[in-house]
Order: C-alpha cells, then structure tokens, then sequence
C-alpha cells in the first residue's frame, strides 16, 4: 500500500537498496558483538548507524537505510536471531571452499527480531525510511539441505511454509514502528533469469546446482511474498539482484523471464539492476505489469570506478522513455556491501550515493 508521505516523492526519488559498506571500526565491533557488555555494544553501535544516516541524507538520498550495520549478513543475521541454523555446510564459490549456515533444528517464533533497529531508525532521522527482509524463496533455496534439514522440515516446502509465518510476523511489527517500505530480498527469483543455469543446472556455486523450473518456482516465491505483503499497511517493495559477493554476480541475465509473472505480485515497486553488465537492460521495462513502480538500478556496486553522473542519467532516462517517469525511482544496482567484510568503502559508497543524487535532479528537469 502506497502512503501518502510516500506518494509525496517525486519522479526519480532515491532510495538505497540496504546494505552500505562498513569502516573497519564496525566491522571490528561486530566481531566483539558476543564478547562486550549488551549495552556497551548497543551504545556504540546507536552511534555508528546514526552516522550511517546521515551518510546518506548528505548525500541526498530520499529513502534511506540504517545501512544494516547491525547484521553481519543482510540473510544470515534473520537466521542468527530466528535459532534453528549453524555452519555445517562445505560448498564451492567460484573456485573457494566457503562453509554457510544451513537449517539443522526447528525455528523459534516469539518477539520482533528488527523491531528496535527499525525504531531507532525512523527515530534519528526525517527522511522517508526502509527496512528489508530476506525473502522465504531465498532462504529456502540457500539454506534448506538434505543432508542437514529433513529432521527439522522434511522438505525445501515446509521450510518455506514457517518461514513464511516467521517472516509474516516479523513484518507486521515493522510496519508498525513508522517505516515507510519494507522490502523483500529475493536474489533467488533473479536466478530464474540466467539461461545458462536454468538449462543446464550447473553453476560456480554448489548451491545453485539444482533442477530449475521456473513455471513452478517463480509463483512459489511470488506466493510466499504475497503471504507476507497482503495485509502490509506499509509500501512494499521485491529487490530482484543478480547476488552481489566480493564485488561479483553469482548469475546474469535480463529480467523478461520473470517480469511477467510479477502481475500476481502484492507489491508496489520492484528493484532491478540495470548498471552492471550482465544484468537488466532498459527494454526489460516493457515487460513490467501496469500499475507496478520499478527502482531502477542506475549505479554500479560492484566495480570500484565512478560512473559520470551522465551515464547514471542516461541509464534513467532510458527507462523513461519505455514507461511513464512517475514509476520510476533510483537506486543502486544492489546492496554495497551484503556481508560486513566487503570491499567496498563507506567513501566509494558516498560518493556513488551523491552522483546518484545528481543524476535524479537533472532527470526530473528533463522529464518532470
């Protein structure tokens, strides 16, 4: 549902997808989390996001994040509070031996895992504000194994279906600390898009090596997001990236494969990437269903070079030529940084958020 204060922004308004880099202070922070006093860690860490905020509110960002300095992971952190999960599974990355959390017990239900941080976000700042959650498609595809989860759930479905009750509940008690949107992560719907990994099945990361079909998974996730956003008093918004880790993609591909299966979606805007290579290109618009806003991911998080902020506003403005400027926002293509120890810098990040700024403003006097 689309509020009043949001329907205030303007064409090309801006917005961040999540994640912003972490100065090594945070990341040092994070690492002591479970060896400080609670509240000589909440203390600091208060200050660290508030200079998060208005990192982004100098760089004239319209919808901000609290930068999810508070997770060490934008999925894992869900996992990490929900219980359930720990780190048993071994897997291939492009070419790295990487081990990750996978479901071993039962999730625990109980109070808001995000409630706080949400609060204190709306609280310590004026713009309009977004707290993203994983989606249940995403997790279920990462973290539900065989070898590992059939105890707990004996299927990827019934995974799903508690972390669709899990994640449902965790969403009503956002909406009701005073955000603006709450956005969906599901990177996993965009691997639906790569033409290669769907045919053939094979794939740098032992997690994607699986039977694809999208005709079958591409409603399950939408079904799951749906649960989710149905009775939402807030905007809500599907982030649909190509997985962003170390500054690489796990797939490629533009979006028509699942922009049409969109119609069905209970959201009011989807985030796609259109800077890096690889990913969307503008003529994907056309497949966008009616009456659904897009954030186009008009800056690139993954490369360490700056765009002209010409070329941020041609990548814009070509978007606009396909549907109407008032559907569209701006972003980045992605979080900057999903995990705490990525390479980008809260500087390179600033000064991305700034062109990104520019760029808007000279798209709302050419189109506006």
């Amino acid at each position: 549902m689309i509020s009043e204060r949001m329907k205030a922004l303007p064409s090309f308004y801006t917005q961040v997808i999540g994640s912003l880099p972490r100065p090594q202070l945070v990341r040092s922070l994070v690492d002591r989390r479970d060896s400080i006093a609670a509240d000589e860690y909440s203390r600091i860490m208060d200050e660290m996001v508030v200079f998060a905020i208005r990192v982004q509110e100098q760089a004239g960002i319209d919808v901000i994040s609290d930068g999810e300095w508070r997770r060490v992971h934008y999925l894992d952190e869900f996992l990490l509070r929900v219980g359930g999960h720990e780190p048993l599974r071994e897997f291939q990355s492009h070419g790295e031996t990487r081990r990750t959390l996978v479901c071993n017990s039962r999730m625990q239900g109980g109070e808001p895992l995000f409630a706080e941080d949400a609060e204190f976000l709306v609280k310590n700042t004026d713009r309009h504000t977004k707290y993203a959650l994983p989606s249940p498609f995403l997790i279920g595809i990462r973290k539900w194994h065989e070898d590992f989860s059939t105890d707990a759930y004996p299927t990827m479905e019934h995974y799903i279906e508690h972390l669709t009750e899990l994640l449902t509940l965790e969403a009503e008690a956002l909406a009701q600390t005073g955000i603006d949107v709450i956005q969906l992560d599901d990177p996993a719907l965009t691997y639906l898009c790569d033409r290669s990994l769907t045919d053939s099945s094979d794939s740098h990361d032992d997690r994607l090596k699986r039977d694809w079909d999208i005709d079958r998974q591409a409603p399950q996730a939408i079904n799951a997001v749906n649960e989710i956003a149905a009775a939402l008093p807030v905007e809500v918004h599907l982030h649909c990236c190509h997985s962003v880790c170390k500054r690489r993609s796990d797939v490629i591909g533009d979006y028509k494969p699942i922009l049409p299966f969109l119609k069905d979606a209970k959201i009011d805007r989807v985030n796609l990437e259109f800077a890096y290579k690889g990913t969307g290109i503008p003529d994907d618009l056309e497949y966008l269903p009616d009456g659904l806003g897009v954030g186009m991911g008009v800056v690139d998080v993954r490369g360490a070079q700056f765009q002209e902020v010409e070329e941020i506003e041609a990548i814009g403005a070509a978007g606009a030529a396909i549907i109407d400027p008032s559907r569209i926002a701006l972003n980045p293509d992605c979080g900057f940084a999903p995990h705490y120890g990525e390479p980008p810098s809260i500087d390179e990040a600033f000064e991305k958020l700034l062109r990104l700024s520019r760029a808007a403003a000279n798209l709302r006097n050419r189109f506006c």
